[in-house]
């Protein structure tokens, strides 16, 4: 039983550690000083509720039993805790609203009296043997030690009842966060479970009231209750705060892997790579990336053709695929071709034609790269002094081919992790690149 005060205390002072850089940032919102206060007392309740401690305090102060009025001060002032926590969550920022105001004054008010009240109540108490872990029982048919019980489960119970209703109606509230409601379904469950400590510590009380005997209630129900409950209310407030902010880390993470295709198709345009830091953090690669990729989607934007894209486009409907991937196959498309088609300008960057090409800004036409699924009509087709060809009406991302302003980069800028997806997809790429090829193809033979 021992070793159980400290698994929650553990818990607890996890939880404070999360919320307190929040807590001291942002001092004046009223929500998280109630939230400090909860932990702060809870984890004081269990840390002086140990037995060791039980009995280092009595031995510190020379009073026999004066941890008892501590323990149950410190129990009714996470009980006030609790009761503000919910003010302040109810009533969000309007914090200086006169109702606000009053119900903070009448729950501190009360509480105060009843930890005052308990105090005088055990020095007008005969307590003198010293029972560390069943003083509950022991006294409780002791006056004036009995009114003390009394009171400190009565505040107990009340705040407890309280506290878990409203949580529970409000985890069940539409259009939460689903983290905020998996952390105030612990938050309800660890109430309730509260309630089950207070019920344990007065039936084994009425129990020696009425000449019984049920002490393992308060010996060994009772704290297991206390210790579940603690650990389920810690819990409910790390799962928010946890579970989004690795849900972020997540989506960012995901994020950068999902460009890896695109990002190699772009080392070969810039012969190099995004910089890397085993230092840096996710977002900060992130960002890195991202601008690498658009940085080379500049550099390679003459090389696009905005024909074989839009007719990529209605390749893609034609296929059955919805307008998002469509595009995003499309644009995939005329990635991969303005590619091969700079690889080419490269490699034959010497030769007279391509002397003469880059004088007119004609391109000259070129075999396509059977790995692209293109063919040397689909090439031909990409001079742009040669007549357009009759295939599909463009209604894709571009409806025009390329003009003197140059290919428009607007989606692949800004659709980058789409077109990155679409890079995965090799066979899907072919079967749109054939497909869009074919128009041209019959053309070329029909003339």
């Amino acid at each position: 039983m021992y070793i159980s005060f400290w698994l929650p205390t553990a818990v607890l002072g996890a939880a404070l550690a999360i919320k307190l850089p929040s807590i001291l940032k942002l001092w004046r919102d009223p929500l998280l000083r109630a939230v400090g206060g909860l932990l702060v007392f809870a984890c004081a309740v269990f840390v002086f509720a140990a037995p060791k401690t039980i009995a280092w305090t009595n031995r510190v102060t020379g009073v026999p039993n004066i941890a008892a009025p501590w323990v149950y001060s410190l129990l009714t002032a996470l009980s006030a805790s609790w009761l503000l926590l919910i003010i302040a969550w109810r009533n969000g920022r309007t914090e200086r609203s006169a109702q606000t105001r009053r119900a903070t004054r009448w729950v501190v008010s009360v509480y105060a009296g009843v930890v005052v009240a308990l105090w005088v109540l055990f020095a007008l108490a005969d307590v003198p043997v010293e029972r560390i872990r069943d003083l509950d029982t022991y006294y409780a048919n002791t006056p004036y030690m009995r009114e003390e019980i009394l009171l400190y489960l009565l505040a107990h119970t009340v705040a407890c009842s309280v506290t878990a209703r409203l949580v529970w109606n409000w985890s069940r509230t539409e259009g939460l966060d689903a983290w905020l409601r998996w952390g105030l379904r612990f938050l309800g469950a660890g109430y309730v479970t509260n309630l089950l400590f207070s019920a344990a510590k007065l039936t084994a009380v009425a129990a020696r009231w009425t000449g019984h005997d049920l002490d393992w209630l308060n010996t060994s129900i009772a704290p297991s209750a206390a210790c579940i409950a603690a650990t389920l209310v810690a819990i409910g407030f790390i799962v928010p705060h946890a579970g989004q902010y690795l849900q972020e880390r997540w989506r960012v993470r995901r994020r950068h892997r999902s460009l890896q295709p695109l990002s190699r198709l772009m080392r070969t345009v810039t012969g190099g790579r995004e910089p890397f830091d085993l230092r840096a953090t996710p977002e900060l690669r992130l960002i890195r990336r991202e601008t690498f990729i658009r940085d080379a989607l500049l550099q390679l934007a003459r090389h696009l053709d905005d024909d074989l894209r839009a007719r990529s486009y209605d390749a893609a409907v034609a296929l059955g695929f919805e307008r998002g991937r469509a595009q995003a196959l499309a644009a995939g498309v005329a990635l991969l071709d303005a590619v091969q088609t700079r690889e080419r300008s490269q490699r034959g960057a010497g030769t007279p034609e391509a002397a003469e090409s880059a004088r007119t800004g004609v391109r000259t036409a070129s075999p396509a790269s059977p790995v692209a699924g293109g063919s040397p009509a689909t090439g031909a087709s990409r001079t742009s002094s040669a007549p357009a060809s009759p295939g599909p009406s463009s209604s894709g991302p571009s409806s025009s081919g390329p003009s003197s302003s140059g290919p428009d980069t607007t989606y692949l800028l800004r659709e980058i992790q789409a077109v990155s997806r679409a890079l995965r997809r090799p066979l899907d790429l072919q079967a749109v690149r054939a497909h869009a090829a074919a128009p041209a193809e019959s053309m070329s033979t029909h003339e």
